[in-house]
């Protein structure tokens, strides 16, 4: 939880930086305020729940879609715009592993190191990945086409070793296939 000295820094931050536009590494644009087509987007997430707060997820989801990470002014807005503290929306953004507190690449890879990956073989494709991309976990490559994070399971257990790119996944993966499933999103 964020101390209440940080808690009114944000909201006095937040005030000056509505206006303020900042561009990400990977390239696209964030800015303080949410555009018309993120909030019918998430008018609409709203419309599907009893409590405006409820759709804190999906908005995060919209905005991280269109912007491509979530900025602190991001969570400002989507603060403001359902009637939430910043904190309360930071803490659902952080909570979850697929909203991106800081820039990330056009792709993220996720490699799976569950035990049954773990077993099957992925530390050869984390070893592989780390060679092709020249980048560890948590990093993303100077192009900024990639970023590489574990993940705890990508739920094929029985299909390990598993990787997903975006929204494609990929399971009993061989080293040798890795270039190819890459050059796919080059």
């Amino acid at each position: 939880m964020l101390s209440e000295q940080i808690k009114t820094s944000m909201e006095q931050n937040r005030d000056s930086n509505l206006e303020k536009k900042i561009i990400a590494s990977n390239g696209m644009e964030a800015t303080g305020k949410l555009t018309e087509e993120e909030k019918h987007a998430i008018d609409y997430e709203i419309s599907l729940v009893p409590h405006k707060k409820a759709a804190v997820i999906e908005a995060l989801k919209i905005v991280q879609q269109h912007r491509g990470w979530i900025s602190d002014e991001s969570v400002n807005a989507i603060a403001e715009y359902l009637s939430m503290s910043a904190a309360e929306v930071d803490s659902v953004a952080t909570f979850y592993n697929l909203i991106f507190r800081k820039p990330v690449g056009r792709h993220v890879i996720l490699l799976c190191d569950s035990i049954s990956c773990y077993v099957m073989g992925y530390q050869k494709l984390y070893a592989a990945l780390q060679q092709q991309l020249n980048i560890k976990f948590g990093e993303t490559t100077t192009d900024k086409k990639f970023t590489l994070l574990p993940n705890a399971c990508l739920g094929c257990c029985d299909h390990a070793p598993a990787l997903m790119i975006d929204e494609d996944l990929y399971r009993d993966i061989k080293t040798e296939e890795l270039e190819k499933i890459l050059s796919n999103y080059l």
